[in-house]
């Protein structure tokens, strides 16, 4: 009787944002199809992906540190191949081999539905090295995934690439430009989500305002918002990473007139100093973005804001800083990041003269975010006593759950620390606000 042959063994490290996570299920679902076991330990695995993130330095430092850790199992242990894949993958090409020896292949973006067949090829000892190109015309379909986040909640990607022009940004030269998912296929994504038991799905993109614009679709957002209403299952629908000229009046709307999607907003503003704004080619201006966020309060009284900024870009002085410090503590937005401007070759804001010194980056960065705890926690505290939904995550072992309301996403937000809870991880269970450790709120089930 021949002899039963071993499955192969792929491990996937998935580096980077919500866009990597939703490409690295893909890729796993591609793996099993090819015959791998998946999920294995990258320390025990026959092959090892690196899914890497490479927008910014500190990214590109954390993959190439995670790569180096991997080669080090390959010389060690039973790893027999190693491959890079995702953005950086994209970026670099063929230079990935001198920055790391012992790399096998690099896949670029275009070949993320491959990734089983090419892993197979690496394997049994094919040459080729590269496996690069331009990215799809087409933003990929992201069905058939096999999830890594929770059963009861997932991201959902709307579309794909970037056509802005910000001047701080790589991503369009990496993901290549916009271009949207049709509605039925976005419609058909949450379908099968929803099949699979999710309860929550969160929709990304580099912007989600401009959901539709290259395919016809007007006010494009707003109606898949309104699809969303006819898919049994979901409960929550949250909406990420929103630019602030794209929301408008029927967006607006939508979401007040929606009983699945949630007061929640991602607003990247980056900045609120007018001068600034223009040097990083956003189209917004401090006054609009006052309009936009009293319209939005106006229009919802219950809406959570969350934002991201970017401190220490070139040129940036100490009055640009203050508006921009002024314009947080006027805003009290319910949370936010703040990032220190990286110089980023073949960007045009490299180029620009005024480049900030990295310790003043730093003290701005610290000095923002003790404003926004301030914030955070000033807003914590006028939650006592208060009745909120939340979708349980986990149960610790002492049985105490951990949960999110509604304006928490997930990953990124705090939590709910919840007491005398018997609802399961997908449950929903109504608690009353006790109290707050740190930015996470306390509570007790009711």
């Amino acid at each position: 009787m021949a002899k039963r042959q071993k499955m192969p063994t792929a491990g996937l490290i998935s580096l980077g944002c919500a866009k990597n996570t939703v490409d690295s299920e893909r890729m796993l679902a591609e793996l099993a199809q090819a015959g791998f076991a998946i999920g294995a330990d990258p320390a025990e695995a026959d092959v090892v992906i690196v899914n890497t993130c490479g927008f910014i330095e500190p990214a590109r430092q954390e993959a190439i540190e995670t790569i180096r850790e991997v080669v080090g199992y390959k010389r060690t242990g039973p790893v027999q191949r190693i491959i890079v894949a995702g953005c950086l993958a994209q970026r670099l090409g063929e230079r990935f081999f001198e920055q790391v020896e012992g790399i096998d292949a690099v896949v670029g973006l275009a070949h993320r539905d491959r990734i089983g067949r090419i892993a197979l090829d690496v394997l049994n000892g094919c040459c080729k090295r590269t496996y690069l190109g331009s990215c799809p015309e087409d933003c990929a379909d992201d069905t058939g995934r096999v999830l890594t986040t929770s059963g009861h909640w997932t991201y959902l990607r709307i579309s794909e690439g970037c056509s802005h022009k910000c001047s701080y940004c790589t991503i369009p030269f990496i993901r290549g430009p916009f271009r949207s998912k049709r509605p039925e296929q976005v419609l058909r994504e949450a379908r099968e989500l929803a099949g699979s038991g999710i309860v929550e799905v969160n929709l990304i993109a580099q912007d989600t305002t401009q959901y539709g614009s290259d395919i016809g679709l007007k006010d494009g957002l707003a109606s898949i918002v309104r699809g969303f209403e006819q898919v049994e299952g979901l409960a929550w629908v949250r909406l990420m990473y929103l630019w602030p000229v794209g929301i408008s009046s029927a967006l607006v709307d939508a979401i007040g007139g929606s009983a699945k999607c949630v007061h929640y907003l991602d607003i990247p503003i980056q900045h609120a100093d007018d001068t600034i704004l223009k040097a990083m080619r956003r189209p917004d201006n401090a006054s609009r973005l006052r309009a936009l966020i009293g319209r939005l309060r106006t229009a919802m009284p219950d809406i959570i804001l969350r934002t991201t900024v970017i401190v220490g870009f070139p040129g940036e002085t100490d009055a640009q800083f203050e508006r921009l410090l002024g314009f947080v503590r006027w805003a009290r937005f319910d949370a936010l990041g703040c990032f220190a401007y990286c110089r980023e070759q073949g960007t045009a804001a490299a180029a620009l003269p005024g480049q900030i010194p990295e310790h003043v980056k730093a003290e701005r960065v610290e000095r923002l975010m003790l404003a926004q705890q301030e914030i955070a926690f000033g807003r914590n505290a006028a939650r006592m006593g208060q009745r909120l939904m939340c979708l349980v995550d986990q149960v610790q072992q002492d049985g105490t759950r951990i949960g999110r309301h509604y304006g928490q996403a997930p990953e990124i937000d705090s939590i709910c620390i919840i007491e005398g809870c018997l609802a399961r991880p997908g449950e929903f269970a109504a608690v009353e606000v006790t109290g707050s450790r740190g930015y996470d709120l306390l509570a007790r089930a009711t």
